[in-house]
């Protein structure tokens, strides 16, 4: 019994390391000195927000991690995770008469950062703050790729699939502006199991039967729809004609025809949609990492692809996995914690992770309790509560003599 529980904190302990160098990974890809703006729209990067100086819903905006750590030190800074393309905002026209410290002089506006409602200190479909006080369920929040907000995995619309496998993951919303993702997802994607929740039950659907009443409930539907002007139809409408563009050749697009060979790419899309129908179109969907390497790349997807503006589905070097690995990669990626336990033997690693896991867990109840009795922390009490976390270990270490 005894050896299964050590087993058991190991195990604990073990995903708290994990966890814990995840989490340094996401500020490891990012300077921590240097303000990004400098480099432009930054392809992915670690992004805060301050609600002292921003906190208008109307004007979000956000910083890097160097503007966070010099510029707002002290303020009520929230992080975001990681942001694409994101040029850094401090100091710009919606911070008023605060600048930047590090690049005083900055545009009025990045006009081509894209801003959610997670800039407000809100998230998911259910638009509720994180942590969420009023939310008891300690519900595992997950991030689309595409509209990068964080979902409850309970408002995914489908069952979320166990840990290890929770690898990327589009949320319902997002499949439906980018329809031929289905396609892909009939073929490449984790199997669904979707839930359709209801105020006193929740029940699981047969993916295959619902499917089958989708297609046959569309079929009928199409007879009577006016046709769509949307980029969907227009692509279906060059398949059904047979004028679908496949990759051109070089000379082909120099011009030079003469010299052009007759062979030509297939369409990859083509060919997964003449397999058969896709899956149905419920909840969120969940893909394996290299699933990005199965989308079609001929010219016609790429236009399809830009003109959803999701053609950073192409790039894989885009994923958090390539961002954290390069975090992995740099000097800040490994926590001065996992340096120290690196020396140690397994005793002495799991003395070192209890003591700084309790210690990390007392502060973190110690601030809250002082917010939610409205006390100003003062020196003198970060004094008693370390007198008291040393009184604690001084009485566990003498039991153990005993």
């Amino acid at each position: 019994m005894a050896a299964n529980k050590e087993d058991s904190d190991i195990d604990d302990i073990l995903a708290d390391e994990e966890e814990l160098e995840k989490a340094l990974c996401v500020l490891a890809g990012s300077d921590s000195e240097n303000c990004s703006y400098s480099r432009g729209y930054v392809k992915r990067q670690a992004v805060f927000a301050c609600n002292t100086c921003t906190p208008s819903a109307a004007e979000p905006a956000g910083v890097c991690l160097a503007c966070a750590n010099k510029c707002h030190d002290g303020h009520d800074v929230f992080e975001l995770y990681t942001k694409r393309n994101f040029r850094c905002d401090c100091g710009n026209s919606k911070f008023g008469e605060f600048k930047c410290q590090l690049i005083p002089a900055k545009d009025e506006e990045n006009v081509r950062n894209q801003y959610n409602h997670n800039f407000n200190g809100c998230y998911c479909t259910c638009d509720r703050p994180y942590p969420d006080s009023d939310d008891q369920s300690n519900d595992e929040m997950i991030q689309c790729v595409i509209c990068e907000d964080w979902l409850h995995g309970r408002h995914l619309g489908c069952t979320t699939v166990e840990p290890e496998e929770l690898q990327e993951m589009i949320c319902e919303t997002c499949m439906n502006k980018f329809p031929v993702l289905w396609t892909y997802a009939a073929h490449f994607a984790v199997s669904p199991v979707i839930s359709v929740s209801h105020p006193e039950e929740e029940v699981e659907v047969d993916v295959e039967e619902a499917a089958e009443k989708e297609e046959a409930s569309e079929s009928s539907q199409s007879r009577d729809e006016e046709p769509s002007t949307s980029v969907e139809h227009t692509e279906q409408e060059e398949a059904a004609n047979g004028s679908y563009p496949c990759k051109r050749t070089h000379e082909e697009m120099t011009g030079s025809t003469a010299k052009a060979t007759t062979k030509t790419v297939v369409c990859r899309l083509k060919e997964l949609q003449a397999k058969g129908p896709e899956r149905l179109r419920q909840g969120a969907v969940f893909w394996p990492y290299t699933w990005r390497s199965k989308l079609c790349t001929c010219m016609s997807c790429k236009r399809v692809y830009v003109a959803a503006e999701v053609q950073f589905l192409m790039d894989q070097s885009d994923t958090i996995l390539a961002y954290e690995n390069k975090g992995m990669d740099e000097p800040f990626g490994q926590h001065p914690l996992m340096a120290l336990t690196s020396s140690m033997d397994r005793v002495q690693q799991l003395e070192v992770i209890y003591g700084y896991n309790e210690m990390t867990t007392s502060i973190t109840a110690f601030l809250e309790q002082c917010v939610a009795e409205g006390k100003t922390v003062t020196v003198e009490a970060v004094h008693q509560f370390f007198e008291e976390l040393r009184a604690r270990k001084r009485r566990r270490t003498n039991a153990g003599y005993q």
